[in-house]
């Protein structure tokens, strides 16, 4: 099976040994996205709903970039450092996102990089 690497610019831009998303057959497995602006590689300014905003915004570029859309995530995981953030994850969510929603986790956790209060991952099934 054939296996490339993913990489734009309207991304942040990997900051450690992985790369923003590989691509393998029909699948496309992005890197955990918290909300850096990708111009800046700064945490975006703003509240919660802004953080997780961004995160959409950033998990969008990638997608597009392995020729995708957020449509086609089967499997998305989101990490949480405040789980009482969980209803503005569903509020925000439903502006990216219509029917059929994919599968997905919301996990609370201690801390994620650069002190950002969300971080999301997914797995694209490309059609």
């Amino acid at each position: 099976m054939s296996r490339e690497i993913i990489h734009t610019d309207n991304a942040p831009q990997a900051i450690g040994t992985y790369s923003q998303a590989v691509k393998c057959g029909k699948t496309v497995y992005i890197s955990g996205q918290i909300p850096l602006v990708p111009e800046t590689m700064e945490v975006i300014e703003g509240d919660m709903a802004a953080q997780i905003g961004r995160v959409f915004d950033n998990l969008q570029a990638v997608a597009q970039a392995a020729g995708g859309d957020l449509k086609d995530i089967a499997k998305l995981n989101i990490f949480l450092t405040d789980l009482s953030h969980f209803p503005l994850v569903n509020e925000i969510m439903a502006g990216y996102f219509t029917e059929p929603y994919p599968a997905r986790a919301a996990i609370g956790v201690a801390a994620l990089p650069k002190a950002v209060g969300v971080e999301m991952d997914a797995v694209l099934e490309l059609v």
